[in-house]
């Protein structure tokens, strides 16, 4: 018998490799202008939410004022709706969803971009209907790492904090569930390294390293 009651799920990165179409789009976005992506900090901004304004104002200062933000923008995301078509969970996440619902623990989402991204994606990946709760950056006023969509989340599940693992696959999402009072488990996204994730309860390479119910009694309070 587990100690916890749900697994709220981030969505970009985590469930859905959509980090790397991310950079994919991008990175033929600038080789459409004779330019290549740099993968440095300032790409990733650490802080959850939409930036693709930040992203076309460097794309702007590369390119210089001839720059058409508004063609340049419809190219990226053209080439990335490509790529989502046949875009499914990431390795072990369907498993994990399966034994939650087996065991009756409750699915959720909790991600700070916008309901009809996440519920976009997940309907076409034939999941929707696997979460009982979703929360998203437009409902709350601040993003990860604020808490405010955890506790939305749980809010929207009826339950205190130590009752939900948070699965998260940035730091800042780490950050944002323990603010939260949630224990985590770290699955990193393509493009985080695994060693900046340590302040999860628990850090994997990849859902399938271990079943649902191994990691849950591992961050039980017992354990």
């Amino acid at each position: 018998m587990t100690a916890f009651a749900a697994v709220v799920f981030d969505f970009d990165g985590l469930l859905m490799d959509t980090e790397s179409t991310l950079v994919a789009a991008w990175r033929s976005e600038l080789s459409h202008h004779g330019l290549t992506l740099a993968l440095d900090a300032s790409f990733w901004p650490g802080h959850g939410g939409d930036v693709t304004d930040h992203r076309l104002d460097r794309l702007g200062a590369l390119v210089g004022p001839g720059l058409d933000r508004a063609a340049s923008h419809a190219r990226f995301l053209a080439h990335r709706e490509r790529l989502h078509r046949s875009l499914g969970l990431r390795p072990g996440i369907a498993a994990w969803l399966s034994e939650a619902r087996a065991a009756g623990l409750a699915c959720a989402v909790a991600s700070s971009l916008p309901r009809a991204w996440v519920q976009a994606h997940l309907s076409r990946a034939g999941v929707l209907a696997s979460f009982d709760a979703i929360a998203t950056g437009d409902e709350v006023l601040t993003h990860k790492p604020d808490p405010a969509v955890y506790h939305l989340v749980l809010a929207r599940l009826g339950l205190p904090p130590a009752s939900a693992v948070a699965v998260e696959d940035t730091p800042h999402g780490i950050a944002a569930a323990h603010a939260a009072g949630m224990p985590t488990v770290a699955i990193p996204n393509p493009f985080v390294a695994a060693a900046q994730l340590t302040s999860a309860n628990l850090v994997l390479a990849s859902a399938t390293d271990l079943p649902l119910a191994e990691v849950l009694l591992r961050l039980s309070p017992e354990s």
